[in-house]
């Protein structure tokens, strides 16, 4: 029984199990399959990467530095756009962008952190 390749419908050689002909199908499938197919969804996905590029920018001292909230607005910080929230047994909230958060403080002072 021959097979044929889902993307290009070219016959399949080699092993039993293989779905594809090449490399080049096997990536055209998955890249639309992965395709943000929605534009709010790509925007909102741009914002958290920026965000992340946003906190990464700042140098972390055993895993933790301050800044001011001006300066993360003056970078284009968004604080509407995380990915968890992380609450403490003491009741402080963390808010996070993947691996690096922030914990807003006194007078606009902000803790970066960045989670093991």
């Amino acid at each position: 029984m021959e097979r044929t390749c889902p993307e290009c419908g070219e016959v399949i050689k080699g092993r039993s199990d293989k779905k594809f002909c090449s490399d080049y199908c096997r990536n055209a499938v998955n890249n639309k399959l992965n395709k943000d197919s929605n534009n709010n969804i790509r925007n909102i996905n741009n914002r958290l990467r920026k965000n992340h590029r946003i906190l990464a920018s700042f140098r972390l001292t055993d895993g933790k530095t301050k800044t001011t909230k001006g300066k993360l607005q003056d970078k284009g910080f968004d604080f509407e756009h995380i990915t968890n929230l992380y609450t403490t047994q003491k009741g402080t909230v963390y808010y996070f962008v993947y691996d690096l958060g922030y914990l807003p403080l006194d007078n606009d002072f902000y803790m970066i952190v960045k989670r093991e």
